[in-house]
């Protein structure tokens, strides 16, 4: 089955029309990005057949049976950790991208409280990812519009959900492309590679995993849009293995793994353009299974934390407050309206549920106001920056 070669991209020569003044611009910069240049031609890819060498063939099979089986066994667990899996892998990717943010700002954000920029930018990418799984039933070029849309609509509303309509690239300057490390197709040609990829990632005869990694690589070098283009395309890779079954409850944070080792993942994207999809498939196997120990570690910790609150916070079995405790475990800052919603209290009563936990030191107010108060869960915030950290380090 695994026989066609993986083509390379081409490239073509486009006209540039250079718009830099000369009374800002020196005439030397000027001269470096004036004349044509040379934009990738992407090769179609929905009806070839991968040659992976067999070993990374089984290692990817491997990979995806863990990630069903963390899946199986950790949405079974009646604390609910879908939520926080998904805000965990929606800001290891934004890292990726340099938009890196505390478990605590992202939180606030997500109250819908003045927040920083970042943890906003963050925001946005747990709106995609969520619209990812929400959408994973059609893998479509619609489908991926609209998390673009979603990640973008709070911050760049004017681009957010549109195929780019000018040529972008990575690296070089923002002066033109002529230096650049890598120039996306013109932007003529994005509707149709789309629309080609999205055939390859409905098919079902490429293992899951495998077929999600070449989905995702050649996703990112079609570029198909202005901004955002690393964060939609890792939230496809979540669509993908939702569409086909590996995922069913929670969102495993493979960007975490891929945080190991970021050079090593451009290097493979890098590779994949040149007809090489082996290094890619192997940055993504690599990555699934230091995101599922790095997960794993995070669920147990959250779990100690939730099963010691029992021993220090005196109130009833029946008491609400043991409700407020299992949504702290998934949203660790919380305010009056958001425990009025989940608990069916108005919200000027909710704040009395919460005397046994702030007594026990479960949960602190930290804004110092009489009005628009919010309490955090210290110990899960914690949980959550040692797990960012432990994804950022490079492993050995």
């Amino acid at each position: 089955m695994f026989s066609d070669p993986w083509p390379a991209i081409g490239s073509q020569e486009v006209p540039w029309e250079p718009s830099l003044p000369a009374d800002v611009v020196p005439r030397a910069v000027r001269l470096r990005h004036a004349g044509p240049y040379r934009a990738a031609v992407v090769p179609r890819i929905a009806d070839l057949h991968p040659a992976l060498a067999p070993a990374l063939q089984a290692a990817a099979a491997d990979a995806a049976a863990e990630i069903a089986r963390f899946d199986a066994r950790t949405g079974a667990d009646l604390t609910g950790f879908a939520a926080i899996l998904l805000r965990t892998e929606s800001a290891s990717s934004s890292r990726i991208e340099q938009l890196t943010s505390g478990a605590k700002a992202i939180a606030v954000a997500e109250l819908g409280a003045p927040s920083t920029r970042n943890a906003e930018a963050v925001l946005g990418n747990v709106h995609a990812m969520q619209a990812a799984l929400d959408l994973a039933a059609a893998p479509t070029a619609e489908s991926v519009l609209a998390m673009h849309d979603a990640l973008l609509r709070g911050t760049a509303p004017d681009i957010a959900g549109r195929w780019r309509a000018e040529q972008v690239w990575v690296g070089g300057t923002t002066y033109g492309p002529h230096q650049a490390e890598y120039v996306a197709p013109v932007a003529a040609d994005v509707p149709g590679l789309v629309d080609d990829l999205m055939a390859f990632a409905r098919r079902t005869d490429v293992p899951a995993l495998v077929l999600a990694a070449l989905a995702h690589a050649q996703f990112e070098t079609i570029h198909p849009f202005p901004d955002g283009n690393g964060r939609v395309g890792r939230a496809l890779v979540h669509a993908l293995l939702r569409h086909h079954g590996v995922t069913r409850s929670v969102t495993v944070p493979v960007s975490a793994g891929l945080l190991t080792d970021v050079e090593g993942y451009f290097s493979a994207l890098t590779a994949y353009r040149a007809g090489d999809p082996d290094p890619v498939v192997s940055a993504f196997v690599d990555g699934t299974l230091a995101a599922l120990a790095n997960a794993g570690r995070l669920v147990e910790e959250l779990r100690t934390i939730r099963t010691g609150w029992r021993e220090t916070v005196r109130a009833r079995a029946d008491s609400a407050a043991w409700r407020v405790a299992d949504l702290l475990v998934r949203q660790p800052v919380v305010d009056s309206p958001t425990i009025g919603r989940e608990l069916g209290l108005p919200a000027q009563n909710a704040v009395r549920v919460l005397g046994p936990l702030v007594e026990a030191g479960v949960l602190t107010e930290f804004t110092g106001q009489k009005r628009n108060r919010m309490w955090q869960a210290r110990e899960v915030l914690d949980a959550l920056d040692a797990f960012a950290a432990r994804a950022g380090r490079r492993s050995t």
